[in-house]
């Protein structure tokens, strides 16, 4: 702890150059048809659909630029995951509504999208004191026995954080991109500023 506020004092605000790297590993986004859409209608155009209506009410759709599973539901409602940005979660859904309309599908409306979950992996650079953490950050919950990581819940941006001692993070709940990037650098700034990561 000494040896980091000496090389606070020494470096000034240099340390904050310790950028953070972070990266989006999966986007959800709902959508609306506001129309009912016959999925056997779909199995007929594109027999490589996912479609166990006994085991699921929804079909799978799976595209490989980019690389997303939209789920479909016969009351228009679409779930699409795996996409890497809310730009490539609009694109798909865009393409699968083609799709439809390109085997007879009639979609008559424009799909309304909602970003629902934005799922990132971020890295420190410095390992994180995840016992003190508990206690100065507030709103945690921290079972190493249970599991690693230390779950803290941040208010603005409203996000669910977990982090690793080893300084990496994985960030759930945000609506933006620009959430979770606010919410990182936030977090980093707060963990330099209680002490409570250390820099190699």
């Amino acid at each position: 702890m000494l040896h980091n506020k000496l090389k606070k004092l020494l470096w000034g605000t240099a340390m904050s150059t310790n950028k953070a790297s972070v990266k989006i590993e999966n986007v959800v986004a709902s959508v609306t048809l506001h129309q009912r859409v016959d999925l056997n209608a779909i199995v007929k155009g594109y027999p490589g659909v996912e479609y166990r209506p006994e085991q699921f009410p929804g079909l799978v759709f799976r595209l490989k630029r980019p690389k997303t599973a939209t789920l479909i539901f016969n009351s228009g409602k679409m779930v699409c995951t795996g996409a890497k940005s809310e730009k490539e979660s609009r694109k798909a859904v865009k393409k699968v509504v083609k799709e439809l309309r390109n085997i007879g599908i009639d979609i008559i409306g424009k799909p309304e999208l909602t970003i629902q979950n934005i799922v990132a992996s971020a890295a420190l650079g410095g390992n994180i004191d995840l016992e003190r953490a508990t206690f100065e950050l507030g709103k945690t919950m921290y079972e190493p026995e249970q599991f690693p990581g230390l779950i803290y819940r941040m208010d603005e941006p409203k996000v669910v954080i977990l982090l690793f001692a080893s300084g990496k993070l994985v960030c759930t709940g945000a609506k933006r991109e620009g959430d979770v990037f606010e919410a990182v650098e936030k977090l980093h700034k707060i963990l330099e500023d209680k002490d409570l990561i250390f820099y190699g």
